[in-house]
């Protein structure tokens, strides 16, 4: 897949660097693709498999996301190649390292994402001081303890059922990556009247004709850590999540759930990207030439940054649920009303608003 690292547009990027400190066992990649609109804020993912390619994927998304939002934040991304689920101690010191690494890249403010969380970024921040989605206790919006994400992909949902043949209320919904996002998604949706049929982690996809409980279901991956091990569930492999039969699939983990080899046995009739970049261009194009609405990323997954730019500016966890509502209703409405009107995928149409934007942004700074 083409990715905008490689096509280095005028867009960005506007700076990579490769980050090591053999001490301790760094090794990360910070790329700062766009800072037109102002500073750019993106997540900091940990995973022992990240890469460049992803990393330039991920900031370019992040680029439209805030750009699309209306944000005064350009787009950024970082990975720490490590295994999360390391001991605290080691993890600390391995984010400490990394705060450190990346004091004086004051273009970047970083934020949580897979394999970090609040805590990670209140370890950021009290070596740079420059950070988001802070614990409470020190003045931070925790958007994952919140579920701002998952909030804002609902409203989503609320708007693009108007635009397809799926009601929320009675909706079957199936959800990949049963993680904070997905987790607050699949409530969110429920107190729209939506019914949890199917959820998949990275060992396992767990189906329930009948629909799941979705708070005894987050209870036992707390603490069984595992979808599996829940009562009364069919037990599939992980990949099945993408063929199950639902009104709604939410792809809410890694890059690329969705290729060319399974897009055809996707059997929903609209999907929200809870994920960034969760489908390949070959998946997207097929899911329009199938009449499948999917809503992309960076318009349906933008809660977490909105609630973080929030917090940045000073901002309430009320004023933080307020602007994800309105920014996200109306940029999903935006984005669908021209695809329609068009006949284009709504990437295609997303895409164009946030170039649109971001050239405006450009068009205004001294030295673009």
């Amino acid at each position: 897949m083409t990715t905008p690292f490689e096509l280095g547009d005028e867009l960005g990027p506007a700076k990579i660097l490769h980050l090591a400190n053999p001490a301790v066992g760094l090794k990360a990649i910070v790329v700062v693709d766009n800072i037109a609109c102002g500073p750019a804020i993106g997540g900091t993912r940990m995973a022992p498999d990240v890469s460049l390619e992803e990393c330039a994927r991920l900031a370019r998304a992040m680029t439209y996301k805030n750009a699309a939002a209306g944000l005064a934040h350009g787009g950024a991304k970082s990975v720490i190649f490590a295994d999360p689920s390391m001991e605290r101690e080691q993890k600390e010191t391995l984010i400490r390292a990394f705060a450190c690494s990346i004091k004086d890249v004051r273009s970047y403010i970083p934020g949580p994402d897979m394999g970090t969380d609040e805590m990670c970024m209140a370890w950021v921040h009290d070596e740079i001081g420059r950070s988001v989605g802070l614990p409470r206790e020190i003045g931070g919006i925790p958007l994952d303890e919140i579920g701002a994400t998952g909030f804002g992909i609902a409203v989503a949902a609320e708007v693009a059922q108007e635009f397809c043949d799926v009601k929320l209320d009675g909706a079957r919904i199936a959800v990949q990556g049963f993680g904070a996002v997905g987790q607050h998604a699949a409530r969110q949706l429920a107190a729209r009247g939506a019914v949890l049929v199917a959820a998949a982690d990275s060992g396992n996809t767990i189906t329930n004709k009948s629909g799941f409980d979705i708070d005894a279901l987050i209870e036992t991956k707390r603490q069984q850590e595992r979808l599996s091990a829940h009562p009364g569930v069919g037990v599939h492999e992980s990949a099945h999540i993408v063929g199950v039969d639902c009104d709604i699939l939410i792809p809410a983990a890694r890059p690329d759930v969705l290729t060319g080899k399974n897009v055809d046995s996707v059997k929903a009739k609209l999907i929200l990207q809870g994920a960034n970049i969760p489908a390949t261009t070959a998946a997207e194009e097929a899911l329009h030439s199938r009449g499948i609405l999917s809503v992309p990323d960076f318009i349906a997954n933008a809660g977490g940054v909105i609630c973080a730019a929030v917090e940045f500016h000073g901002g309430s966890e009320a004023a933080a649920f307020a602007e994800i509502d309105d920014k996200i209703r109306r940029n999903t409405r935006e984005v669908l009303e021209r695809a329609q009107s068009e006949n284009e995928q709504p990437r295609t149409s997303a895409t164009m608003l946030a170039r649109e934007r971001i050239r405006t942004a450009m068009s205004l700074r001294r030295w673009h």
